[in-house]
């Protein structure tokens, strides 16, 4: 089936042959629908914090930054606009000259509310002499569109979220690459004050990113008292995934085999590159302006403070089975504190030996851990928490998608819809051990857990195919504590209109 050139393909991407294989044959047998027991809420796999938890959370994360833990944000910027402007890119290619639909009408409405309205009239003045009022005033709506996402204009189309001009606080404009330096002087920073930020970003895009990031650190810098240091990778080209036709067969282009982008769960290999013992991980579109901040910064202080309380006490556990100094009494401890605060839960420990249960016991605590911040459910599309098997029999706290759900039986439809909290990619993650040694977290991913979707080539269908999500699948394996937050703080960027809600407007 592979020529040679399509090894030297494979070698040039750094995919092996058995991978490659392996994807193939997972396009034939498809992913397995996963076994849940019950959607997380409150009391059962979601803990809410009392106002005193909160203080106490907070107080903890200011020791552990004082006493020189390292802390890093970690934030997947890679992803073009495109799917922002879907709804002006079919206006700018559809029949009608002027609005129709309400998105199209809420848009030039209140187009003077965008924080980039000023760079697009000037892009407006520079390829038809006439601001963004006249050419409306003329019916030129489309004239207007087409400044703002093509070459010609803004770019805006084809841009990633990052480089975009988000919001407007007096008279400032921000980007969400800028909100995140902001954030990250504000609930990251080192006994040194300094300031780790790592952006995965596109080959593409990244001269963007860099002369954006020369042109402002400097003053975030002085403004906040940090120093930043500032990282960036690019997606992996040995996450990749073989494209297939409607039958399975690889997919060539021109001859040369087609591989894709396998989705965010590609990041995880940029992710374990990451020397920290904190992490925190978080969409690139979900900031607001300085103004509305408080609650954002509140609360990740808050999910960051019990991650490093429960590390600790995760390590002195582990300490204690690694020296032998212990007695059942202790082990029967550590497996109430995997079933009440981690959510950890096996009926069959009471059929184990004892020294079966102290090997259970310590395999499950030494994992890499990751407290989520979990929102109040408002309709917004995307995973949840709940509680899901694994492989061993046990049940623990995962985020899952509708995908990895079996619409076919009538449970299925009833878990989703009682589900009260929504995933907002809030996480914050140690990702060492209790010895300061790295997790490799690649030993932690249920591949087991992928989609399967399809996509359109030169007007051919194709299957893709994505790895397990970043924090999906790819986190399967960890110990997972779900935080309810508040919903102030989940303010995501799905499409333009957005960036006309009351927090974005500063």
């Amino acid at each position: 089936m592979l020529n040679t050139e399509d090894l030297k393909l494979l070698q040039s991407k750094g995919i092996s042959q058995e991978t490659f294989q392996e994807q193939l044959d997972t396009f034939k047998t498809g992913f397995p629908y996963l076994k849940i027991e019950a959607s997380a809420a409150i009391g059962n796999g979601i803990t809410k914090f009392s106002e005193q938890e909160i203080a106490e959370c907070i107080e903890e994360w200011e020791n552990f930054l004082t006493s020189g833990g390292a802390v890093e944000k970690f934030v997947p910027a890679s992803g073009a606009a495109s799917r922002m402007f879907k709804n002006m890119f079919e206006f700018l290619n559809g029949e009608n000259d002027v609005p129709t639909s309400d998105f199209e009408k809420k848009f030039f409405t209140e187009i003077e509310k965008f924080a980039f309205y000023d760079a697009l009239n000037e892009a407006c003045i520079k390829n038809h002499t006439k601001g963004i009022k006249d050419l409306i005033a003329e019916n030129k709506y489309k004239s207007v569109v087409e400044c703002m996402l093509n070459s010609c204009g803004l770019n805006y189309g084809f841009l990633p979220k990052a480089l975009l001009q988000f919001h407007k606080v007096n008279a400032e404009v921000h980007t969400p690459l800028e909100e995140h330096l902001e954030e990250g002087a504000q609930y990251a920073t080192d006994k040194d004050r300094n300031v780790n930020i790592h952006f995965t970003v596109s080959p593409e895009h990244k001269p963007e990113f860099i002369k954006l990031i020369n042109a402002k650190v400097s003053a975030f810098a002085e403004k906040w008292g940090v120093k930043y240091n500032v990282s960036m990778s690019e997606q992996k080209s040995s996450t990749d995934t073989i494209a297939v036709d409607i039958d399975n067969n690889p997919y060539r282009e021109d001859g040369k085999l087609l591989f894709r982008p396998a989705g965010h769960g590609a990041l995880l290999e940029n992710l374990n590159d990451i020397d920290a013992d904190v992490v925190f991980v978080k969409n690139i579109d979900n900031v607001v302006p300085s103004s509305l901040r408080a609650e954002t910064i509140k609360f990740k202080k808050v999910i960051g403070g019990y991650l490093v309380k429960v590390q600790k006490q995760i390590k002195t556990y582990l300490e204690m089975l690694d020296c032998g100094k212990y007695n059942m009494d202790d082990v029967h401890e550590m497996e109430t504190f995997l079933h009440n605060t981690l959510c950890v839960r096996y009926d069959d420990t009471k059929n184990l030996e004892d020294c079966e249960l102290v090997l259970y016991v310590k395999n499950k605590l030494n994992r890499p851990i990751r407290v989520c911040g979990m929102v109040k459910n408002d309709g917004e599309p995307g995973g949840g928490p709940y509680i899901a098997y694994n492989s061993d029999g046990s049940r623990s706290p995962q985020i899952l998608e509708s995908a990895q759900f079996d619409m076919s039986m009538p449970e299925s439809e009833i878990l989703i819809k009682s589900g009260t909290h929504f995933n907002p990619v809030d996480l914050v993650c140690y990702i060492k051990d209790y010895k300061g040694n790295k997790f490799n977290l690649k030993n932690y991913v249920d591949k087991k857990t992928g989609l399967i979707s399809e996509k359109s080539k030169s007007g051919t269908t194709l299957k893709a195919l994505e790895l397990p999500g970043l924090w999906n699948g790819s986190m399967s394996d960890w110990n997972t504590i779900f935080v309810d937050v508040p919903l102030a703080t989940f303010n995501p960027v799905k499409t333009v209109n957005d960036l006309l809600r009351v927090q974005h407007q500063g």
